[in-house]
């Protein structure tokens, strides 16, 4: 009888989505989408050689109505580790302002926002890597405005906990709290202003950073400062922690060559003081880890192949500059990314 009642239970289920698709293509149109990175690095100085898969991302969204939508994506080999990344539902009364309630990218910093098939570089910048959460679970509102001073204000509240600390036995006092505004947020100029506060554990950690953005057809450039502060009581050394990053791109487009679109030469140059982070492993176990100071410079093309997808080659030298001197990080990268 159970499982009549099961079997019944699913045939009106599938009735209900085929009605609603029915009625309105557009409305109920689930998008598959998906992004493979894989990699090979040689490190310069050790004699060294790896071959990675970066990215297997998949990932499907589509809308339920006219106001509603939603997101679930997993990566199945994030270096070798499977993670469920997105997951969220968005709701849009209006065009110009919608809420989005879930797990997700923290509205912070523009290269932190990025997906890995609109990197310029195999590696993420040190700000977006070292000194910023990526993903977590909370809410967030955005509001755009297109008139006279165009903008996009994005304010949301989060766990403060990270991407995959969610058990039911958190209960926090002290939420997470983030704020981003986005002026002149069409092209070809963009400045962006960014703060975020967390308390998960005993030290109150804030951020603040600003940065510029130019970009045409042909020429990129950006830049971020960001400023981290640690609670006046920690007793924490460094008091204050700061990075930043420069970033500059031009285009050549091959109309003569059939397999190749555009030729991109790319070059940043990166640097951060000493940073001290929250390494949550569960609720009930925070603890703290120190990134020691550096700076690095990567230089690199970027081959995107004539496809109606994404369909990048990424060939990148990176050298770093450590206090101690150690060279074991510098290495040559050699990125092959398809996005469908």
């Amino acid at each position: 009888m159970k499982r009549i009642r099961n079997s019944v239970f699913v045939v009106i289920l599938f009735s209900f989505i085929f009605n609603i698709q029915a009625q309105d293509e557009d409305v109920f149109a689930p998008r598959i989408e998906g992004t493979i990175r894989a990699k090979y690095e040689y490190f310069s100085d050790l004699n060294e050689h790896r071959f990675q898969v970066r990215n297997a991302r998949f990932s499907v969204r589509g809308k339920l109505s006219t106001i509603s939508s939603y997101k679930a994506e997993i990566d199945l080999s994030d270096e070798g580790k499977t993670k469920m990344l997105d997951a969220y539902v968005r709701l849009q009364p209006l065009k110009s302002w919608h809420f989005t309630i879930g797990q997700q990218k923290v509205p912070f910093s523009t290269d932190n926002l990025r997906s890995p098939h609109e990197l310029y570089l195999a590696n993420r910048s040190f700000i977006n890597k070292q000194l910023i959460n990526l993903r977590d679970v909370g809410m967030a509102f955005n509001y755009i405005n297109s008139k006279k001073i165009p903008f996009d204000l994005t304010a949301g509240i989060f766990n403060g906990m990270g991407l995959y600390v969610q058990d039911k036995t958190i209960k926090l006092s002290d939420l997470s709290y983030v704020a981003r505004l986005l002026l002149f947020n069409k092209k070809p100029f963009q400045i962006q202003l960014n703060a975020n506060t967390i308390h998960p554990g005993d030290i109150r950690m804030s951020f603040f950073s600003g940065g510029f953005m130019y970009d045409n057809s042909n020429l990129h450039l950006e830049t971020e400062y960001l400023y981290k502060t640690y609670s006046a009581n920690s007793n924490l050394t460094p008091t204050n922690t700061t990075g930043y990053y420069l970033l500059g791109s031009y285009n050549f487009y091959t109309p003569k060559l059939k397999d190749i679109r555009k030729i991109s030469p790319v070059i940043r140059y990166e640097g951060m003081t000493k940073n001290v982070r929250y390494d949550v492993q569960s609720s009930s176990l925070i603890g703290l880890k120190t990134d020691e100071a550096r700076t690095r410079i990567t230089g690199g093309l970027i081959i995107s192949l004539n496809k109606p997808f994404v369909n990048d080659i990424r060939l990148n030298y990176e050298r770093y500059f450590w206090a101690d001197g150690h060279l074991a990080d510098n290495k040559f990268v050699a990125e092959f990314v398809v996005k469908f």
